[in-house]
C-alpha cells in the first residue's frame, strides 16, 4: 500500500539549469495596479518612491506631518514640501534614524516630459528591489505547453473531448456568462483535463488516497525560482557606456484602428519599466516524480527534460510573432492626428525578421494572445470572447488594442515583455 502524501514527498532525480534572462524592455506588475501622485515624486530627470513609513516618521520630526496628510487628503504634489523641509537635497534625506526617505533602488530614471499620472509601479521584493517572480515564467510556460500540446493533438494523443474544435464548442455554448466566469473559465473547460487528468504510479503500484488537481497536475514537477533583483549595472561595450536593467519611467501608448486601417490614439498610461534587461533564475525538473504520471486516457507528456520546454516556449513565441507582425502591418500611420502622431514605423521594423528572437512573452502587454491559446481559435471565436469578457468592438480581430513604449526623444519605438533564454 502508497501513501499518498509520504511518497509525493520523496525524490529523487532532478535535471536542474541555471537560464539567463535577457529583455529589451519588460513590466511585470504589482499588487498596486497604480500609484497616486503623493506616492511618487517626480522630477524633470527621475521618479522617486519614497519608504512612506520613513517620509511620515521625517515630517513628524520635521513638525510637517499635518501639512503632508492635508496634501494627501487633497491628492497634491509634495514636492514644495519636501523642498521646504529637506531643502534642494531631499532625495538624499534621511529620517533621524538615518534611514533614507528615497531608498536608491526605488528612484527610476524618467523618459517623459508630459505630465505622469496614475503611475504603474513595476513588482518589488522585500527588499524593495525590481524582480521577476519565478511565478510569473511559469505561467507563461504552461500556457506555451497548452497551446503546444493542443496545436499537436495527433502526436500527443489529445482525447477527442478535448481537442480545439470541441473547446470551440464549449466556449460558443457559454460564451454568454465568460465574463463572469473568466478568471478559471480555461481551467474548466481544457486546462484541468490537460494537466490534472492522470493517475499517479509509483513502483508500478497506484498512489492510493484522494490525490488532488494540485498533486496530479504534471507540471508540480517544474520548479522555477524567482529571478535575481534587477539591479542596475553600467557596463562598457565597445568603448559606450551601456546601462543594465535599468529603471524607467515613460509613456506607454494604448493603440488600436479604425476601420480603413487607420491608426486610431486610444490613451496614454505611465508605466515603471526595466531596460536591457540581464538577469537569470534556475529551472528544475523532477524527472523522477515525471515518471509517476499516466493520463487515464493515454496523453502522452509533452517534456522530460528543460530543452524540451524551451522548444516548446520557442514555438509558441515565434506563433505570436507571426501575428503581431501581420498586425502592424495592417496598420497604417496616422501623422495627422490632433491627440497624438502615430509612427509605428520603428515597430514595424522589430517585426521584420521572420523568425522571432525571443522564447516567450510574460508580464505587461502580453496581451489576449499571449496569456491564453486563442491563437488556435478561429477568428470569429476570438471576437465574440474579446466581446464577451471586455469592451466590445464589434468587426474587429481580437486583440484589437496595442501597448507601444515611447523612447526618450518621444519617438514610438519598443514592444514590452518580450525575453529570451540561455542556458548557462
Amino acid at each position: 500500500m502508497v501513501a499518498s502524501d509520504h511518497i509525493l514527498s520523496k525524490p529523487e532525480v532532478y535535471e536542474t539549469k541555471q537560464i539567463q534572462l535577457t529583455s529589451p524592455i519588460l513590466h511585470i506588475g504589482s499588487a498596486v495596479s497604480k500609484l497616486s501622485p503623493f506616492e511618487y515624486v517626480a522630477t524633470s530627470k527621475r521618479v522617486y518612491l519614497p519608504n512612506s513609513e520613513v517620509l511620515a516618521r521625517a515630517f513628524q520630526q520635521q513638525g510637517r506631518l499635518n501639512e503632508y496628510i492635508r496634501r494627501i487628503e487633497n491628492q497634491e504634489d509634495i514636492t514644495t514640501l519636501l523642498q521646504a523641509t529637506f531643502g534642494d537635497d531631499w532625495e538624499n534625506a534621511c529620517d533621524s534614524n538615518k534611514e533614507a526617505i528615497f531608498p536608491k533602488h526605488t528612484s527610476s530614471l524618467k523618459w517623459t516630459q508630459q505630465k505622469i499620472t496614475d503611475l504603474r509601479p513595476m513588482i518589488r521584493n522585500g527588499f524593495g528591489q525590481l524582480y521577476i517572480p519565478g511565478s510569473s515564467i511559469k505561467g507563461a510556460i504552461r500556457t506555451a505547453i497548452a497551446y503546444h500540446l493542443l496545436k499537436h493533438a495527433d502526436h500527443y494523443q489529445i482525447p477527442k473531448g478535448e481537442r480545439v474544435s470541441e473547446i470551440e464548442r464549449r466556449l460558443r455554448q457559454k460564451i454568454g456568462n465568460l465574463k463572469q466566469q473568466a478568471k478559471f473559465s480555461d481551467d474548466t473547460l481544457f486546462m484541468n483535463q490537460l494537466f490534472t487528468d492522470f493517475n499517479l504510479i509509483y513502483q508500478d503500484k497506484p498512489v492510493l488516497g484522494k490525490v488532488s488537481l494540485q498533486n496530479s497536475d504534471f507540471m508540480r514537477v517544474v520548479k522555477i525560482t524567482d529571478t535575481e533583483p534587477l539591479l542596475e549595472k553600467k557596463i562598457d561595450q565597445r568603448g559606450q557606456a551601456i546601462y543594465l536593467n535599468q529603471p524607467i519611467v515613460t509613456e506607454v501608448i494604448i493603440s488600436s484602428r479604425f476601420p480603413d486601417r487607420q491608426a486610431k490614439y486610444r490613451a496614454s498610461i505611465y508605466s515603471e519599466m526595466v531596460r536591457n534587461v540581464k538577469t537569470q533564475f534556475t529551472i528544475s525538473i523532477d524527472q523522477e516524480m515525471l515518471s509517476w504520471f499516466q493520463h487515464k486516457q493515454a496523453m502522452r507528456l509533452p517534456f522530460n527534460k528543460v530543452d524540451d520546454i524551451l522548444n516548446i516556449c520557442k514555438e509558441f513565441a515565434q506563433d505570436q510573432w507571426d501575428y503581431e507582425h501581420d498586425y502592424w502591418l495592417g496598420v497604417d500611420d496616422n501623422l495627422s492626428s490632433s491627440s497624438i502622431k502615430l509612427n509605428f514605423s520603428e515597430i514595424r521594423n522589430l517585426y521584420e525578421p521572420e523568425e522571432c528572437p525571443h522564447h516567450l512573452r510574460i508580464g505587461w502587454a502580453s496581451g489576449m494572445i499571449g496569456t491564453t491559446v486563442n491563437l488556435l481559435f478561429e477568428d470569429e471565436l476570438r471576437e465574440q470572447i474579446r466581446d464577451s469578457c471586455g469592451l466590445k468592438a464589434p468587426g474587429f480581430e481580437a486583440p484589437k488594442s496595442r501597448r507601444t513604449v515611447v523612447d526618450r526623444q518621444g519617438k514610438i519605438k519598443y514592444i514590452p515583455g518580450w525575453v529570451k533564454f540561455k542556458i548557462l
